[in-house]
């Protein structure tokens, strides 16, 4: 046998430490069982005993599994598994100024995405009230579209009621994550710069096709209300 099929044969080496493999197997169990949010799991001491390793190691293991959000501990229960919160897991590691610019411009176009694409839920679910909540938002917006820049705080109120339509509490708790992108766009100087297209829907324009038009109409509007913010991007 020559060297290089010796080296063909020889297995890789797992590389995973105890704790990665205990969590992972763990989370293999629970799939498996069929277990629920709510269903209490088995005590540290009982699981170390199963597993064959030490309490240390499951301690630490079950440590990760919260800090995930995927179980928790409840005053005489025990440790329960939980539905995670998906935004307040990702806004632990969003932090501005550890993100690098081209990730915070990455997550910036997410938003931009998403505003685009919520519109059916936004007819769906949209009421008298909330128009009329929209129409005071916008009172002190200008009447011209012409190169209008809003200030942050304005258009953060503007577009957060638009989230808080949808009725979905993943997609406004997903807001709140997108906040510090949307200031990274104003702090980079990003807003600044110079752009080919002047000319945008307001928001008022928006709040009027919420009231006469439908979900194709608003999607169309809201990308040119934010060609702006495309523009600075990609040109």
């Amino acid at each position: 046998m020559t060297n290089q099929d010796l080296i063909h044969h020889i297995p890789t080496i797992d590389t995973s430490s105890l704790v990665d493999k205990v969590e992972m197997q763990l989370l293999e169990i629970f799939i498996n069982r069929g277990l629920k949010t709510g269903d209490v799991i088995p005590k540290e001491v009982e699981l170390a005993a199963a597993m064959g390793v030490s309490r240390t190691v499951i301690r630490e293991s079950l440590t990760r599994l919260k800090t995930m959000g995927l179980i928790d501990s409840k005053k005489h229960k025990g440790t329960i598994l939980t539905s995670p919160n998906l935004a307040q897991i990702l806004q632990r590691s969003m932090i501005p100024k550890i993100l690098d610019d081209e990730t915070l411009k990455n997550i910036f176009e997410i938003r931009l995405i998403l505003e685009i694409g919520m519109a059916d839920s936004i007819f769906h679910h949209i009421t008298d009230d909330d128009i009329r909540e929209l129409e005071e938002i916008t009172e002190s917006e200008p009447t011209s579209t012409e190169d209008v820049l809003f200030d942050i705080d304005h258009e953060i109120k503007f577009h957060g009621k638009l989230y808080e339509i949808t009725n979905n509490e993943t997609l406004k708790n997903f807001q709140t994550i997108l906040l510090p992108a949307f200031n990274f766009t104003y702090d980079s100087g990003l807003i600044n710069k110079p752009i080919k297209k002047k000319k945008h829907i307001s928001h008022k324009g928006l709040v009027e096709i919420l009231k006469t038009g439908n979900p194709k109409k608003f999607r169309e509007a809201m990308r040119k209300h934010l060609d702006n913010h495309f523009s600075r991007l990609f040109d």
